[in-house]
């Protein structure tokens, strides 16, 4: 009968064993499912960084060419004011004053590929982002704040403004 116990108590043993195996194979599966987990939330990280990356640098690089359009443009817009004021001179050789106006076209088409605007000034009211007053006028005829005349025409790129208008503003 001691050895009907001992088996007995052998075959206990055993399934203590084999519960003790798997429970080994549990905790290696939990501790494997934890790594995959951080694992994925470093992967989601890094992912969500390079995307932000992406946008700040497609961004930076965006504005650094709005900024040297516009250093560019504010070189070209006093040539376009002497072609605007050779066009207004009377002339006898119409060719002449033709070729002008062609030179001075090509230019505003020139500047208006490469996103460049003429603010609008007269008749609207005087905005200090866009406009710089030179002038201040008493008339009637014209609201409080708004623009008589236009000494220099202002451009921008966008909703940057790279030369203001100076301008006359009324009462």
């Amino acid at each position: 009968m001691a050895e009907k116990k001992d088996v007995k108590k052998e075959e206990k043993k055993e399934p203590e064993v084999i519960k003790s195996d798997e429970m080994v194979k549990k905790e290696d599966l939990v501790k494997k499912e934890q790594e995959y987990d951080e694992l994925m939330d470093r992967y989601k990280r890094v992912l969500a960084e390079f995307e932000n990356y992406k946008k700040r640098s497609a961004k930076e690089r965006d504005q650094l060419y709005n900024s040297i359009m516009g250093d560019i443009m504010t070189g070209i817009l006093p040539v376009l004011d002497n072609l605007e004021k050779a066009v207004q001179v009377e002339t006898k050789d119409t060719s002449y004053k033709q070729g002008v106006e062609l030179v001075y076209k090509q230019l505003q088409d020139l500047l208006k590929a490469n996103g460049v605007e003429e603010i609008e000034a007269v008749g609207k009211t005087f905005d200090p982002e866009l406009h710089e007053a030179v002038s201040s006028v008493v008339d009637e005829n014209l609201g409080e704040k708004e623009i008589k005349e236009d000494y220099r025409k202002g451009y921008k790129i966008g909703n940057k403004v790279i030369r203001h208008s100076m301008v006359v503003v009324a009462n």
